[in-house]
């Protein structure tokens, strides 16, 4: 019996619970270096493509939880506002307000 996306969506969740990021991040670039070694191609920019998937999201789900407050977000992710500020305009991220 082929598991439904949800029954799929529960399992993902179940297991990045039990495996923390930097672990799933490195599973990540072993398959990436593999491809790579296989494929026989040289990888460049590989640091700054690796921060921006992390840091985009980062900043995206932060402000969500703050409901796009820059003030508040900046602090929960230990940065200056303008430096805040800088990656929303680097990465082009925009804010959404829910009004309740």
């Amino acid at each position: 019996m082929t598991p439904s996306l949800n029954q799929s969506n529960n399992l993902f969740v179940a297991n990045l619970q039990s495996v923390s990021l930097e672990k799933l991040v490195k599973s990540k670039l072993e398959v990436l270096f593999q491809q790579q070694r296989e494929a026989d191609v040289e990888l460049n920019g590989l640091y700054n493509l690796v921060i921006e998937q992390v840091e985009k999201p980062l900043i995206e789900l932060a402000l969500e939880q703050y409901n796009g407050n820059q003030v508040k977000t900046a602090q929960l992710l230990g940065i200056n506002r303008n430096t805040l500020k800088k990656k929303m305009d680097t990465y082009k991220i925009r804010v959404r307000r829910a009004f309740s």
